[in-house]
């Protein structure tokens, strides 16, 4: 439930005591001071702004109010300017003004016992500020800018909330006193914040990378650039002669007097017992240089033998450094070509797409205007075999027949008995109605597993993709080069040579966006191919039980008869050149020119590049050896000849294409590279999108960020081949 108060006008005793102090303060010769607390105040007057404003005050004392914010919409911070002590305890202010680092004079700030929750930014401003006390608010931080207050001597921050302190804080160097609830603090560790100012400060330098040196270091700087009687302490001693009274300091006067008398005492005490004591030193110290000559002899006999052992080991060093900085930029050199020769491939397989394409188009419209006739059904080899087992078991099952009817006769005649030729031809016909049941039953079950045979037909579509493999195998390339740069990157680190990393991030940089591309095409091509067989679905709910059966032995020879004519009429030597060069995926557009390795051996780069072979390189290798394979031949002419291979009863399956048959990249020195979480797993995983190969799969999962670069970890990808 809400409660509206009704805002409380002040007392008669309190007016009467702001108007007091407002005259007081404008009397002539009045001091710097203008004091109006008590006055239970909800807001600041505009005749307090306007004072300070006009008499140039420097102390404004306005605790024990019921004040809610500092200055009202009516007034302007920028009157206050003079202000170098503000006192603002035991008030209700929830927040300070935004722009109260316009205060540049602002050397004393307190607001104890408030409702704080935050300091703004601008407080850093502040830059002659020296006490700042926040004492018994609701604060949770402290705002980073505290840092930039460069004159802050103390800082009161106990009984708040909170837990860290700004690691900002220990670029304040003139900090002497900090007081804070050292048991509730997280950041940093309590036992450091109750070990006083001085161990946090070094904390927090040290969290930093900064040196630590003594407040006394730079107090003195900000005392004279304040300036006698500007400074904090010139202030406060304002202060103190108005709030304590004469009595009070004539006390502590003659309190000294008697320390100063006793002290005068202990003085003259302390110089016999110091006159004995040194005539005590002398003699030690004597005693001492001669000891000391002698040690000094032996420490430079022990340093020069030293710095001997210590140039010969730095000579080693120097020389394992300089051996394994050369292995570094030999493998450098190398992970380089195989970027770049990866990179080019790349870009290759990016302009041979389109005739793949175009042939996969192909056989999806032949596919698509191909139905499923009555004649292949009849031809089907399955069907063939079941029928010719089912005849096979009729012959023997009718020859079993009559051998059981032989012997049954001959048993008759033996034992002369009678029976009825009825009841054996019922006999035989039961048998033989038995027989043919489970023939036709046993056919039909292998004939209607079109699950099965559907599961079969998606397995060897996607072994037989031409794109899909390629795909694969490029992304087989692009991680064993992600391993290669990982290790050669952890190697870099363990030498210390951090201006060299520049160039390694560039490549893995390439290649972690270069593997992304390949990872979105790979989806898109097997979302092809579903599409595919899910239109191939939809045809079989209107065909023949066989639909799968004849849909997996069209997969099997996909391509167009005449094409398969072409490529069977191409040389073994030829196709074998074009399978060592990882090139077979040309084997199509050869047997489509009809070029045979005499040909090939008369034909010019550019020639090639016409019928579709745009690689430079791969068009100079070809030729270079279709020559030497024909040079080889004048010698050995059995080399041409084709061999003759036996012919297949069924078509068999392709094998898995190779990892030959990617890239023509250069073979890659396969190397462990052990997790770098557990040291003792190989590293299995790549994470993107930093592209490292660090960890295994079992600590992977546990990470969020990648443990070499510290980035977010997007995706992981398991590895083709661990190891």
């Amino acid at each position: 439930m809400l409660h509206f108060f009704r805002k409380r006008k002040p007392s008669d005793e309190a007016r009467k005591r702001l108007e007091y102090q407002m005259c007081l303060a404008k009397e002539a010769g009045a001091d710097d001071i203008l004091d109006i607390s008590k006055c239970e105040l909800s807001e600041l007057p505009y005749g307090a702004f306007a004072t300070c404003k006009v008499l140039q005050k420097k102390v404004l004392i306005a605790h024990t109010n019921c004040l809610t914010h500092v200055v009202p919409k009516s007034c302007s911070l920028l009157n206050l300017i003079t202000v170098k002590v503000l006192d603002l305890h035991d008030n209700q202010l929830t927040s300070l003004p935004v722009d109260i680092g316009q205060l540049t004079s602002l050397q004393v700030l307190n607001v104890e016992r408030n409702l704080l929750k935050t300091l703004p930014d601008s407080i850093g401003d502040l830059v002659q500020l020296q006490t700042l006390n926040v004492k018994a608010n609701k604060l949770k931080e402290l705002p980073s800018t505290v840092g930039n207050l460069r004159s802050l001597r103390t800082l009161d921050i106990s009984e708040n909330l909170v837990r860290e302190l700004p690691p900002a804080l220990a670029h304040a160097r003139t900090l002497e006193t900090l007081t804070l609830d050292a048991s509730l603090m997280i950041y940093p560790p309590d036992a450091i914040c109750g070990a006083g100012t001085e161990a946090i400060q070094r904390f927090l330098c040290a969290e930093l990378g900064m040196e630590y040196s003594s407040p006394s270091q730079y107090l003195l700087p900000v005392l004279e650039r304040d300036g006698g009687e500007t400074s904090v302490d010139g202030v406060s001693r304002i202060a103190c002669q108005y709030a304590n009274n004469e009595a009070e300091w004539q006390n502590k006067f003659l309190d000294y007097e008697k320390r100063k008398e006793q002290k005068t005492q202990e003085k003259l005490e302390f110089e016999r017992w110091l006159d004995s004591e040194q005539r005590e030193q002398v003699q030690l110290i004597h005693q001492s240089q001669t000891q000391k000559g002698e040690i000094l002899q032996s420490m430079k006999k022990e340093q020069v033998r030293l710095e001997e052992g210590l140039t010969r080991h730095q000579q080693r060093l120097g020389e394992e450094r300089l051996r394994l900085l050369d292995q570094v930029k030999r493998m450098e050199k190398g992970v380089s070509g195989r970027i770049q020769k990866l990179l080019e491939e790349n870009q290759r397989q990016k302009q041979s797409s389109a005739i793949l394409k175009s042939l996969e188009n192909d056989r999806i419209r032949m596919e698509q205007l191909m139905a499923i006739t009555q004649e292949e059904a009849e031809q089907l080899r399955r069907r063939e075999v079941a029928s010719a087992m089912q005849q096979m078991l009729a012959e023997t099952y009718k020859n079993k027949l009559l051998q059981v009817a032989y012997e049954s006769r001959r048993q008759d005649l033996v034992n002369q008995t009678c029976s009825s030729l009825a009841e054996m031809d019922q006999k035989f016909q039961q048998i033989l109605a038995w027989q043919q049941l489970d023939q036709n039953k046993a056919i039909s079950q292998i004939l209607q597993e079109s699950e099965m045979q559907k599961a079969a037909f998606e397995a060897l579509q996607m072994k037989r993709d031409l794109m899909h493999c390629q795909i694969r195998n490029q992304i087989k390339l692009i991680e064993r080069e992600l391993l290669q740069l990982t290790q050669l990157e952890l190697k870099r680190q363990q030498l210390d040579t951090e201006a060299l990393q520049e160039a390694i991030v560039e490549q893995r940089r390439a290649l972690s966006y270069l593997l992304q591309q390949l990872l979105k095409e790979k989806k898109q091509r097997e979302e092809e191919l579903q599409e595919i067989l899910r239109e191939l679905e939809a045809k079989s709910e209107t065909k023949q039980e066989n639909y799968w059966l004849i849909q997996y032995q069209r997969l099997l020879d996909q391509k167009p008869l005449s094409l398969r004519l072409q490529e069977e009429g191409l040389e073994q030597q030829l196709v074998k050149l074009l399978a060592d060069l990882s090139a077979d995926h040309y084997v199509p557009i050869f047997a489509h020119h009809r070029i045979s390795l005499e040909m090939l051996s008369n034909m010019v780069p550019s020639e090639l590049a016409k019928i579709g072979v745009a690689e430079s390189g791969l068009q100079h290798s070809i030729i270079r050896r279709a020559r030497e394979i024909l040079a080889v031949a004048e010698t050995i002419p059995e080399l041409l000849k084709p061999t003759e291979e036996p012919v297949p009863t069924a078509p068999a399956a392709s094998p898995e294409p190779s990892d030959a048959e990617g890239p023509s990249a250069p073979p890659l020195v396969q190397q462990h590279c052990e997790c770098v979480v557990c040291m003792e797993q190989e590293a299995q995983v790549v994470f993107l999108s930093c592209g490292h190969v660090c960890c295994c799969q079992t600590c992977s999962e546990a990470l969020h960020i990648c443990p070499l670069c510290r980035k977010d970890i997007v995706q992981r990808i398991r590895l083709f081949h661990s190891g």
